[in-house]
């Protein structure tokens, strides 16, 4: 018997992510079609519609379909924006089928400045980089998860006027990406 992924896309958007009051069409439809399992490892891919993180790779985790969902959402992604996918493979196929012209590098790596018009990032950090702000074209907008203790919450950062302005969207918990965990320091 062979495992119906496209029945466990369709069941996971309608159980976790409207539910979760992600009502953007556009991200519903494509998280409809992109192929979450393709990106799991294998022996991982019967639970790519989990309500869970997955790790996909070392130290690195696919975010639960609810936290990425919004974190989409809020970036209000359409068709033909250039759009960059940080650490972010399953944001990455969601923003394509979409439309965007998406390219995808790994958390170290530096973007190109000014060049984006939606970036997502799938990974918590403590904050955000400048070099990915710097990235965000004029009227740009990045979402991903800042945490300063168990908890997070995912922000929309947006280019405006040549500034970098962010408002809180939603709480979520996600694994810190490697590297950007917050830097030990000494207290009495």
């Amino acid at each position: 018997m062979t495992f119906d992924y496209q029945a466990a896309r369709l069941t996971m958007v309608e159980s976790q992510v409207r539910t979760s009051d992600v009502t953007d069409l556009c991200v519903q439809d494509a998280m409809r079609l992109a192929a979450r399992e393709s990106l799991c490892p294998p022996g991982r891919k019967d639970v790519a519609y989990a309500d869970a993180e997955i790790e996909y790779a070392p130290g690195l985790w696919l975010l639960r379909p609810r936290a990425i969902g919004k974190l989409l959402q809020a970036l209000k992604p359409r068709p033909h924006e250039t759009a960059l996918a940080i650490a972010a493979p399953y944001g990455g196929l969601v923003l394509k089928q979409i439309g965007c012209a998406c390219d995808e590098i790994a958390a170290d790596k530096t973007p190109a400045k000014g060049k984006y018009q939606v970036i997502v990032v799938e990974g918590a950090v403590y904050d955000a980089p400048a070099a990915w702000c710097a990235a965000l074209a004029e009227g740009g907008r990045m979402a991903l998860i800042v945490r300063h203790g168990p908890m997070g919450k995912a922000r929309l950062y947006e280019r405006r006027d040549n500034r970098i302005v962010w408002r809180e969207v939603f709480d979520a918990a996600a694994p810190f990406l490697p590297g950007f965990e917050p830097k030990a320091q000494f207290a009495f």
